[in-house]
């Protein structure tokens, strides 16, 4: 394959979702683990350590303009191979299939995209936002991130916002996650089975820690 087809094939765009997905699904892992820390309980000074390191190093901001990078690419990709498959379904289905043929999440794939984007932007303008205007694009002085998701998760819409986003990033991670390895070629039964276990793990552990840090302040269960 070419390296001009990875973005105009249709083998390609799934490949440049795949990998892109993929290093989306590390940084959760490293996201919710870092996040996690509010739960010590001690005023957010784990957390704000954590959040320090990883705002006042040199290292984690050049893969930070990564990961912004991976998760315009993979919008992108999504919206192009959405656009392509509905052009290719000019007929609808005699009978529809409904999740015989898939499951409806499979199915869905762009409108729980659409969901996870609108929250992604709310979220960045929370924080990311203030956070890097405050700093500029240098390693200057931060905001507390604690204090701020202290004030945030006080709004009631907010929280609702949040536990949706958390729903949808479910969905959407059940499908992908395995889908992501099949389309790098992961083909054995053996293998498939364990992606398919691990990703229903990962699709439920990883939002549902997400979908508890707002509920857990604006619950008052943290300092």
């Amino acid at each position: 394959m070419k390296w001009s087809e990875m973005f105009t094939s249709s083998v390609g765009k799934k490949w440049v979702m795949a990998l892109t997905g993929i290093f989306l699904i590390l940084f959760l892992i490293v996201h919710v683990a870092l996040n996690a820390t509010i739960w010590a309980n001690d005023g957010g000074k784990m957390f704000e350590a954590g959040a320090h390191f990883m705002g006042s190093n040199i290292v984690p901001r050049i893969l930070e303009i990564g990961l912004m990078a991976g998760i315009l690419l993979h919008i992108i990709q999504g919206i192009m191979l959405e656009m392509q498959n509905r052009s290719k379904r000019k007929k609808g289905y005699a009978v529809a299939m409904g999740n015989k043929g898939s499951k409806w999440y499979s199915r869905s794939m762009g409108l729980l995209g659409t969901l996870i984007l609108i929250f992604l932007i709310i979220h960045l303008a929370h924080f990311w936002v203030p956070n890097r205007s405050n700093q500029g694009w240098l390693l200057g002085p931060e905001i507390s991130l604690y204090e701020e998701m202290k004030e945030v998760f006080q709004i009631e819409w907010v929280v609702v916002v949040y536990i949706l986003g958390c729903i949808s990033l479910a969905w959407h991670l059940l499908h992908g996650f395995q889908s992501a390895f099949r389309t790098l070629g992961v083909s054995s039964k053996k293998y498939l089975s364990l992606l398919q276990l691990m990703g229903l793990g990962f699709s439920v552990i990883v939002p549902l820690a997400f979908a508890l840090m707002p509920v857990s302040f604006y619950l008052g269960w943290l300092k």
